[in-house]
């Protein structure tokens, strides 16, 4: 058992080539998993959408499950967001076969693992040095994005029937961003006191996570590198000294020799 431990958290830890790419091997799994589940929650359940929850349900706990028993905080591990939220789409698939699958918009959460793994964001900002300069972006985006998609089929489940199908999921999506900019057209809307305070919700909440993306984009692009000696962790993409005490930084980046 110690040699398979040991062996996981190489994967999960290392920084070798093979644990890099057991990782992207992971991350294209969670990618594949949130596409299902969002074309997936506007759908009727079948035999076959039972069978495939099942598989991804495994999976994502035998991944939970590994993560956990490397730990070394358990802790800290279980209060990480993507633990969490992994946590929550294992009982929304659980709870499913009980719950008439009123608890599918909650699997949409399993998009916050494609970007908020430490791993990952190590690994993306060793290699990519477009990550890098528009890491705060990225992860604005992918925020954002996530919130739609939950919104979105939170709306859709309580709002339409069952049989309301892609139209209307796509009627969900609808009201989701016309309230989120809150253009409010008015041809969709929820009149209950539980629908008007979700509306409020989205609007808050949206807004705020659309001004972060704005934000990111529009600001000057920066990387990420602390600096050992005042700990100012934003600079330049080709800063040699710190701008906040003159320290001389060693930003990892293929520079430029031409010209």
């Amino acid at each position: 058992m110690d040699d398979l431990r040991s062996t996981l958290k190489s994967l999960y830890d290392g920084r070798s080539a093979r644990a890099r790419r057991f990782r992207y091997g992971l991350i294209l799994f969670d990618s594949i998993s949130i596409v299902y589940f969002i074309t997936t929650a506007a759908l009727t359940a079948t035999p076959l959408f039972v069978t495939l929850n099942a598989i991804f349900g495994v999976f994502i706990v035998l991944d939970l499950a590994a993560r956990l028993w490397i730990s070394t905080n358990l802790r800290k591990e279980l209060m990480r967001i993507y633990t969490l939220a992994d946590l929550v789409v294992v009982i929304s698939l659980v709870l499913a076969p009980l719950m008439a699958e009123s608890f599918a918009f909650l699997r949409v959460l399993r998009g916050l693992r494609l970007i908020h793994a430490y791993h990952l964001l190590y690994d993306l900002r060793r290699e990519s040095m477009f990550f890098r300069k528009h890491e705060d972006a990225i992860l604005a985006a992918v925020n954002l994005l996530v919130f739609i998609f939950v919104i979105t089929s939170l709306v859709f489940v309580l709002t339409f029937d069952g049989d309301a199908g892609i139209a209307g999921y796509v009627d969900a999506l609808y009201f989701t961003v016309a309230t989120l900019t809150t253009t409010g057209f008015g041809d969709i809307t929820l009149t209950t006191t539980g629908g008007k305070l979700l509306s409020v919700f989205i609007m808050v909440v949206g807004v705020a996570l659309f001004v972060q993306l704005a934000r990111t984009i529009f600001q000057p692009a920066k990387v990420k590198h602390t600096c050992p000696e005042c700990g100012l962790s934003r600079h330049e993409s080709d800063a040699v000294h710190c701008k906040h005490c003159g320290t001389t930084l060693k930003i990892e980046t293929k520079g430029d020799t031409s010209g």
